[in-house]
C-alpha cells in the first residue's frame, strides 16, 4: 500500500482505527470528511488524541473540492448502515472516479435490498473507471469463514448462524436502527412492523429502495453468492430485546427504562433453490456488564460443523478488514464488486 492515498469519510469511533492502519500499513491519509460540526476544522490527530497530522476534517458540502485537489487513490466510508444513508458519499466517490470502500453494511451484497441504487453507482463507477464495494468485520465473520467450512463438507442441509455486537461500540446511527432506547410499543411501530408484510409487499419495497433489511439479509445473499447457490426466498423477523434494569448509553446519552429496547435481535431465513436453508442471526444491543460479543455458525450436513468465535473485537475487525481490502479494491475491474468476488481476504504486510 506503499504511496496508496486515502480519505477518510467518517471520522466517528471507528475512523480512530481505521486511520491508524492505513497509516502503519504505509498508506498516507490526504483527507478527512465528517458531519459533526464539533470535528469539523480539526485535525485528525486531534479526533485520535495524537499530534497534528496536517489533515484538517471538512464537512461533506467540501468534500468535492477537498477531493479533486487532493486526488486519493481511495476513500474509505464509515458512516451509516444503510444504502440510501450514504448515496452521496457513493455517488461522489463515483463521479469523481475515486475508489471506495465501505462499511456499510448493507454494502456488503446491496444487490437484494436496494438493486436500483447499486445499479445507478454501478454504472457511473464504470464510467469513471473506479471500484466500489463493501467489507468489514462480515466480510470474513459472516462471509469467507463460512465459505471455508463449506469448502471442508460433502453435502450441506443447512447453514446456521449467529452474531452478537455491542452497539455502543458503533455510533449513533447504528444504535438507533437497532431500536436501542425504543418502548416497545414504539419499537413495535417503528422497527418490527415494517416486515409484518406480504412476499409481494417486501419486493415492491425492495424494487422501490425503501427496504430496511437487517444485516444477515445481505450476508446471506453474499454466502449464496460465494457458494454458488439461488435464492428462492428470504424473510426477516426483527425482535426487541430488553434488560431487567435501567441500563445507560453513552453513545445515545440516555438511560434505557427497565424494559424498553436496548437493541434487537434480527433473523433472516433464506431458501435457496439447491435445497440449503439459511438461518442468520444478528443480535446488536447495549451491553450490560460481562456481555461479551460472539459469533458462531453451523454447517449441518455430512459432516456438520461449528465454529465459534468468543469475544471477537469487532471494530478492530471491522477496520483491519477494511484496510486489508484496499488490494483487492485496487486490483478489481470498475464497477460495484461485491467481495464475494475478490476472494478470501488475506493479510497484508504494506
Amino acid at each position: 500500500m506503499d504511496q496508496v492515498k486515502v480519505v477518510q469519510y467518517g471520522c466517528g469511533k471507528m475512523s480512530i482505527y481505521t486511520i491508524r492502519y492505513v497509516m502503519e500499513k504505509g498508506g498516507t491519509i490526504v483527507g478527512a470528511v465528517d458531519i459533526n460540526p464539533e470535528v469539523i476544522g480539526k485535525d485528525i490527530g486531534d479526533i485520535m488524541g495524537i499530534a497534528p497530522l496536517g489533515v484538517t476534517i471538512v464537512s461533506p458540502s467540501e468534500a468535492e473540492a477537498m477531493m479533486q485537489e487532493v486526488k486519493p487513490d481511495v476513500c474509505i466510508i464509515e458512516t451509516m448502515s444503510l444504502m440510501k444513508d450514504i448515496e452521496d458519499a457513493l455517488m461522489l466517490a463515483a463521479k469523481l472516479g475515486v475508489n471506495a470502500i465501505t462499511t456499510c453494511e448493507e454494502a456488503f451484497y446491496p444487490m437484494v435490498s436496494s438493486p436500483e441504487l447499486t445499479k445507478k453507482i454501478d454504472a457511473l463507477a464504470r464510467e469513471t473507471g473506479c471500484t466500489i464495494t463493501g467489507s468489514g468485520y462480515q466480510d470474513v465473520a459472516w462471509g469467507n469463514l463460512i465459505a471455508v467450512l463449506a469448502g471442508t463438507t460433502h453435502k450441506i442441509t443447512e447453514i446456521r448462524g449467529s452474531s452478537s455486537y455491542n452497539v455502543e461500540d458503533y455510533g449513533i446511527a447504528l444504535a438507533r436502527a437497532h431500536g436501542a432506547g425504543l418502548s416497545l410499543a414504539d419499537f413495535d411501530r417503528e422497527v418490527a412492523a415494517a416486515d409484518n408484510i406480504s412476499a409481494e409487499a417486501r419486493q415492491a419495497l425492495i424494487a422501490e429502495g425503501n427496504f430496511l433489511p437487517s444485516y444477515m439479509w445481505n450476508a446471506s445473499a453474499w454466502i449464496c453468492d460465494k457458494l454458488g447457490l439461488t435464492i428462492k426466498s428470504q424473510t426477516q423477523k426483527c425482535v426487541p430485546i430488553t434488560h431487567d434494569e435501567d441500563i445507560h448509553s453513552d453513545t445515545l446519552g440516555m438511560d434505557i427504562k427497565a424494559g424498553d429496547a436496548i437493541g434487537m435481535s434480527a433473523v433472516v431465513t433464506t431458501e435457496t433453490e439447491e435445497g440449503i436453508t439459511i438461518v442468520a442471526e444478528c443480535i446488536g444491543k447495549v451491553y450490560a456488564k460481562g456481555v461479551v460479543d460472539k459469533n458462531e455458525w453451523t454447517i449441518v450436513g455430512e459432516p456438520t460443523t461449528s465454529v465459534v468465535v468468543s469475544e471477537p473485537k469487532t471494530v478492530e475487525l471491522t477496520c483491519a478488514s477494511i484496510v486489508n481490502r484496499i488490494p483487492d479494491l485496487l486490483a478489481e475491474e470498475p464497477g460495484f464488486v461485491p467481495t464475494s468476488e475478490m476472494g478470501e481476504l488475506t493479510y497484508i504486510v504494506k
